[in-house]
């Protein structure tokens, strides 16, 4: 019998083409911790990674100096960007940290969890465990709280680009502009 699929040979480009054929949610990860505020976007959330006890999961390059910051956090806030918001995710995930949060619409419920206002779904967790995975270390966060609102497109990653649900570029949300949702 004839293999459908070649053998993987070590070719990263290869590999990273073949997973950005697979559109995936992108997310913030935002948390207070000793008194600064700090954000980390990412397009490897997973949900339903349990439910008893409820748990979603994120992938992290084991470089992020953001992490080691928003794992000391007692509670981490996850905003499901909407398909309008991609100019705040290119803000959130800019290396320019001065400006980061200038004008983004950002929530909190009281913990140390924040949110961005009008993204399609929020949680509320704590980190549960973390499990290292080759170039990542996989962070699996409880859930306590969570929130969405059914009539907001997410905004998708697929192949190496931003996208509705629709493959269509949607219009996008300046920083600036005031949202009329917030988590619940």
């Amino acid at each position: 019998m004839t293999s459908l699929l070649p053998p993987y040979e070590a070719d990263l480009r290869h590999l990273r083409r073949t997973f950005a054929s697979i559109p995936s949610s992108v997310v913030a990860v935002l948390a207070e911790a000793d008194g600064v505020l700090h954000a980390l976007v990412a397009s490897t959330f997973t949900v339903g990674v349990s439910g008893v006890p409820p748990l979603v999961s994120l992938a992290v390059q084991r470089t992020s100096q953001t992490w080691p910051l928003l794992r000391t956090a007692r509670s981490l806030g996850i905003s499901v960007f909407a398909a309008n918001q991609e100019s705040l995710v290119r803000q959130l995930s800019s290396p320019e940290r001065q400006n980061r949060f200038h004008g983004v619409p950002i929530r909190s419920t009281g913990s140390s969890a924040r949110f961005i206002a009008g993204a399609v779904a929020w949680f509320e967790c704590s980190l549960w465990n973390e499990v290292p995975a080759g170039d990542h270390t996989v962070a699996l966060l409880e859930v306590h709280a969570l929130g969405a609102d059914a009539e907001t497109e997410p905004l998708v990653f697929h192949s190496s680009e931003f996208r509705g649900l629709l493959g269509v570029r949607p219009e996008v949300q300046s920083p600036s502009s005031s949202p009329s949702e917030e988590p619940s």
